[in-house]
Parts: structure tokens; sequence; C-alpha cells
């Protein structure tokens, strides 16, 4: 009787799933597919639709063939202000890791109240990112009454921070603090520090044991961290506007102005198809670095 029932049993299971999982119907995914289409594929055909168009008369837009948008952006002006950019983001993105992953290290691995400490770097997203930055206009006034009371606002004022890039630098690593620690923190959580300590008891010191078991275990939640930063800040126009007095142009500024003031619609939208792009193979290299990592074990 056993033998009778073992072929309904081997297809019970080959319909509800295999040597690769469990198989479920393909229309649950429809609603994300359809919001995936709608939302992003659609607004970004037309946006590549509008890069190869050119304006006609002050405000008209013609769907022509043209790649003139493009070869404008070989302009030496416009190259300055993709590698300003460039260095905004990798910069940026720098300072965030150097002050987020010591942070988050602590609190994976010391911290004792990590529920609480992690609410302190979420609390600050509770708020506007445009008050959030708006705020600091007000800290780096020399005549912030914190300064005045301290007695330190000669020496604010002599630093120059406010309306500089040292203010664009401080307004990125505490706008985007929290994207890089939350990833960080998640794959130090699940680290087994057995490890950490096996090695050092093997001979490693502190500094070895880290650069051998604890930041290859860790890489993708570095890179993804790394990833939540630097793509925003390659399009960064309100930090820029705001602590930077419109003063410093980046590429956001840029896309913004040709949108905004020149109207040209079509070069602003080659512009944003340029850095979605270089987001792209971002993306693409992240993809391959996890790869690699779950294919060696890491």
């Amino acid at each position: 009787m056993a033998m009778g029932v073992a072929p309904e049993g081997r297809r019970r299971g080959k319909a509800r799933g295999g040597p690769t999982g469990p198989r479920y119907p393909g229309w649950l995914a429809l609603p994300a597919v359809g919001w995936y289409v709608l939302f992003f594929l659609g607004p970004l055909a037309i946006m590549a639709a509008y890069s190869f168009a050119e304006v006609s008369g002050f405000t008209d837009v013609a769907f022509n063939w043209n790649l003139g948008n493009y070869r404008y952006l070989w302009d030496p002006l416009y190259g300055e202000i993709f590698l300003r950019t460039l260095k905004l983001a990798l910069i940026g993105t720098g300072l965030t890791l150097l002050i987020g992953f010591p942070f988050a290290y602590y609190i994976a691995r010391y911290a004792k109240h990590k529920t609480l400490l992690l609410m302190l770097v979420i609390v600050p997203f509770w708020t506007s990112f445009l008050i959030r930055t708006y705020s600091w206009l007000i800290v780096l006034d020399p005549d912030f009454p914190v300064f005045r009371a301290l007695g330190i606002d000669g020496l604010i004022a002599d630093a120059e921070l406010l309306y500089t890039t040292k203010a664009i630098y401080i307004g990125v690593v505490y706008n985007y603090l929290a994207l890089m620690v939350l990833p960080l923190y998640a794959a130090l959580e699940r680290m087994d520090w057995t490890l950490v300590e096996a090695a050092q008891d093997l001979g490693d010191n502190a500094f070895r044991a880290f650069r051998r078991i604890t930041l290859p275990l860790v890489l993708p939640g570095v890179i993804a961290g790394s990833l939540l930063v630097f793509i925003p800040l390659t399009g960064e126009f309100l930090i820029p506007s705001i602590l930077g007095g419109d003063k410093i142009f980046y590429v956001g500024n840029l896309i913004a102005q040709q949108f905004g003031e020149a109207r040209d619609w079509p070069f602003g939208a080659a512009i944003a198809m340029v850095v979605i792009a270089g987001m792209t193979v971002a993306l693409l290299f992240y993809a391959r670095v996890l790869g690699k990592q779950e294919q060696f074990g890491g």
C-alpha cells in the first residue's frame, strides 16, 4: 500500500515545490510588476524619449531623433560639474562609512541598549528632509545662540562654514548617515563573533582578525550602505541649494535648472539619463560582488 501512495505524494511534492524550493502562482507578482512598470519603467521611457527630442520655439518640444543633447555634455563645463558631483558622492559615501561603521560595530557587538541606539539613529527620519537641512542653516550660523553662549562664535565665523562645500558635506553626513548605519548593523548583527575570537586565539591581532574575518563577512552590508548613500548623492539637489547657497553647481542643480529656469527639458532629460546609466552600472557592480560573496560562502 505504501508503494501505491508514493506516486501521489511525489505529485503533490512536485506541485508544491521541487529541489529549488516551493513554487507559487506567477500572478501573485502582478501588482508589484504593474507598479514597477507604471511608476518606474513608464516615466523612464518618457524621460528617454525627451532626451532625444529638441526644443522648438520657447517652450515647445519636437520629438525628433537628435543626439545633440548628449553631444553638449562633452563640453568641459558639464564635465567639471559631473566630476564635482562624483567627488561629492564619493566623499559623502566615504565620510558616512567612516563614521557609521564604528558606530554600527559598537551597537552590534557591545551595546546593551541596541534598540534605543537604533531609535536615535532613525528618529531624525521622522522629520522632513527639507526641515532637517534648513535646520543646519541655523546651527552653522556664527550668531547661533549656543555658539555665542560658549564664546566660540568668532571661531565659527573664521571657519566660514555656511554656504561652502564644508557645509554641504556636513549636511550630507547628517542626512545620509542612517542609510549607512542600518545595513551595516544588519550585517554585523548576523555575524558569528566566535569566528573573530577563534582568529585571535590562533594568533591574529585585532586588526588582522578584522581584515580577515569581519570585513569579508560584512562586505555585502558595506556595499549596500554605500549604494544607498552614493546613488542619491549623484542627484542631490536640496543640500547644495540650501547649505551651499546655490553657489556650487552639481548635477542635481543642473537638471533642476534645465527643467525650471532654462525650460530645456530635452537637455535636462539627457543629463538625467546619463546619471541613471551611472547608477545602473553601480547596481550591476553590487549585484556582481554580492553574487561572488554568495558563491564562495561569504
